[in-house]
């Protein structure tokens, strides 16, 4: 083992045993056995922002041994995290409007203090 590889979990290794699982969940959601929607949606959700991220990764890394640009590359990833923040800004919006959700105070406070510098650096970026 290589000293730059000390401590580093094994990628390669762990993204084998996750896509046997998928491919064992795949199975699960064929058969049709009781799915909740919701979850079903959090899980379709999650796996596009893997993909996305693993397609970004790759083409990052085939950037760097075929001398093209990496910039376009992390100009994607950048719009792509904002894609997500607007879709989970919109599932947070859902959940709020749900009594049947309770939620932690200082989770809340967090949130609405990380919002709120997103706005005001999304207002100088956007001109407003």
């Amino acid at each position: 083992m290589s000293s730059d590889s000390v401590g580093v979990p094994d990628v390669s290794a762990r993204l084998e045993r996750v896509t046997n699982e998928l491919r064992e969940i795949q199975d699960l959601l064929i058969s049709g056995n009781g799915v909740d929607p919701r979850i079903l949606t959090d899980f379709r959700d999650a796996m596009n922002r893997i993909r996305n991220t693993a397609w970004a990764i790759q083409q990052y890394a085939e950037s760097k041994t075929t001398e093209k640009d990496p910039q376009a590359v992390l100009s994607v990833l950048a719009g792509e995290r904002v894609r997500l923040a607007y879709q989970l800004a919109k599932l947070v919006q859902a959940d709020l409007a749900n009594t049947e959700i309770q939620f932690q105070k200082g989770q809340l406070l967090r949130l609405h203090g990380a919002a709120e510098e997103l706005a005001r650096r999304l207002g100088e970026v956007v001109g407003d």
